[in-house]
């Protein structure tokens, strides 16, 4: 039992974070009905609804857990970045959303076809209110996802698997507004968030640098 503790004790943030995560998303999506604060920009008026983009947008569910998986059990090092990259935008995602509760009035008041892919969106209409949405976590992590592959030791190598994530974060991310489940206004502001993430986690490399100064600190109790 202790040996897989310790091979796998690397979870344990892991699930408290989805677990602390997950009661703060459903407690904000039963508290905020009404918001003051209304998502719109110009652009939006210009995206038509598409709903065979509702396939891309639940794909988002098994690309991010399949790649964080990935890393959980391929490299560490890698899986911290990625947690850290993750953990960060929804935190900050949690934050925004209980201070400024904000909505959008985009979506259509009846489905303009009658087809599988609307009757899934209307599935997803009914159980995720159109409230909370900025920044858009399902454009922030599937970038989060997208960087993971692309700094992956072994994924990065593989040409096939590069290009297809790399379609599969590009379609979740215009799924979000042809779906209108998002405002431009919040996919930019994901990016925004996701490329200040990117330089602290990837190009300062924040893990490597505690993970040093943890080691210089046991180095240096040591020696008292």
């Amino acid at each position: 039992m202790k040996k897989y503790y310790e091979r796998y004790k690397h979870a344990i943030p892991l699930i408290i974070y989805a677990f602390i995560y997950c009661i703060w998303f459903a407690f904000l999506e039963k508290t905020v009905t009404h918001p003051q604060t209304i998502i719109h920009v110009w652009a939006d008026d210009f995206i038509p609804f598409c709903e065979l983009f509702v396939i891309p947008y639940f794909l988002w569910f098994a690309y991010v857990s399949v790649v964080v998986l990935y890393c959980f059990f391929k490299n560490k090092q890698e899986y911290y970045k990625t947690c850290a990259f993750l953990f960060t935008g929804m935190t900050v995602f949690l934050v925004i959303s209980t201070l400024w509760p904000n909505g959008h009035h985009l979506r259509p008041y009846t489905m303009p076809r009658d087809n599988i892919f609307t009757k899934m969106l209307a599935h997803l209409y009914r159980v995720d209110t159109p409230t909370n949405l900025w920044p858009s976590i399902h454009v922030y992590n599937s970038i989060g996802a997208h960087l993971a592959v692309t700094h992956s030791s072994k994924l990065a190598e593989n040409k096939v698997i590069r290009t297809g994530s790399f379609i599969l974060c590009t379609s979740i991310t215009l799924s979000t507004v042809f779906i209108k489940q998002h405002s431009v206004f919040d996919v930019l502001t994901a990016f925004v968030m996701a490329a200040v993430m990117y330089v602290i986690v990837y190009q300062f490399d924040v893990i490597a640098s505690l993970k040093t100064s943890r080691s210089h600190s046991k180095r240096w109790i040591r020696h008292i």
